[in-house]
């Protein structure tokens, strides 16, 4: 296939679409976050709409906190 077919812009846009939705689709909303106050790790909880804090800490958010003291 050549770059200056017509069908080869068509299939990239399709193939990029596609990727993007597998992106959406596996996207994990449970994963860690980080407060952006304490630098502690949690989840959202979705049944209660809450924070759960999980007794961790960033390690770089941390550090960067006190770079700014």
């Amino acid at each position: 296939m050549d770059i200056s077919s017509r069908k080869f812009p068509l299939i990239l846009i399709f193939v990029l679409i596609g990727i993007l939705l597998l992106q959406f689709a596996t996207n994990d909303k449970n994963a860690p976050m980080i407060d952006s106050e304490t630098c502690e790790l949690y989840i959202q909880d979705s049944q209660i709409n809450a924070k759960k804090y999980l007794n961790e800490f960033n390690s770089k958010c941390l550090d960067f906190k006190n770079l700014n003291k």
